[in-house]
């Protein structure tokens, strides 16, 4: 099974978490999500991933100047992005749990 197959549906999710730690642009989403293990990721993705959850209500935006070039866009969590990754992370835990027992066998 293919990790980018795996990522388009958690991808919300994942954004989600990075920005819960603290606000971000683009790229450094794009950035911190690599690091975290997700080298998948494609950038453009993580761009509209953050489009659609700034456009759903879940995120708020501020410009920020930047010293290495035009300023940068950042998105914060809001009151909505946080109950959605809250929401998200135990649909995430409930899921990740039942996968794990029928890949183990252990389907009591």
């Amino acid at each position: 099974m293919e990790i980018s197959q795996l990522l388009k549906g958690v991808l919300d999710l994942a954004v989600l978490a990075v920005l819960s730690d603290e606000d971000g642009y683009g790229y450094d989403v794009v950035r911190r999500l690599r690091q975290a293990g997700l080298d998948e990721v494609g950038d453009a993705s993580v761009y509209g991933t953050l489009r659609r959850l700034y456009n759903a209500g879940a995120l708020t935006s501020y410009v920020r100047p930047s010293e290495e070039g035009p300023h940068r866009k950042y998105y914060a969590l809001n009151e909505v992005g946080r109950q959605q990754l809250a929401d998200g992370t135990k649909t995430w835990r409930g899921f990740a749990n039942t996968m794990t027992d029928l890949l183990e066998g252990d389907m009591a």
